[in-house]
Order: structure tokens, then sequence, then C-alpha cells
């Protein structure tokens, strides 16, 4: 493998069944919720699978966290479903 595949395309981004790459997918994502699936997707592809499922777990606390920050700084007549 030639020095710009491992960089453009490494084999454990092609590893899925499907063809598709994960970036194809992720790009439409926030950061921390593709990263998420970033390394569901790749898990155990690369390294140590249940180090990849804990980074994957990581990046969804902080995206929850994130989530109900923004949430408790939203006056309740701003919140989604109520007028």
């Amino acid at each position: 493998m030639t020095k710009k595949e491992m960089v453009d395309h490494p084999e454990h981004y092609n590893a899925s069944p499907s063809g598709v790459e994960c970036i194809d997918v992720i790009q439409h994502m926030s950061l921390c919720v593709g990263n998420a699936v970033k390394y569901l997707w790749r898990a155990g592809l690369k390294g140590d699978k249940i180090e990849d499922l804990k980074k994957a777990r990581w990046y969804i606390d902080h995206e929850i966290t994130r989530l109900e920050s923004l949430s408790s700084n939203v006056k309740p007549s701003q919140r989604e479903g109520e007028k």
C-alpha cells in the first residue's frame, strides 16, 4: 500500500461489507456523534475493540452533557413543543 493510500484509504476505512466509508456517513453529523459512530463502525479493526467502544461511549457521554447543558440554558418558553 502506498503512503497516499495509507492516508486516504487505509484498509480499516474500507472494511465495511457495504463498501461505504465511514466518513461518507459521519460528515453529516456533529463532531461528537460522528466520532462515536466512527469508533463503533471501526471497532476492533485497528486495535483493541473494547478500547474503541469505550472511546465511542466517551463521545456519546460528551454529547449528552453538551445537549443537557444547552437544554438547561433555554427558557421554558423556548423549548421544543412549548408555546
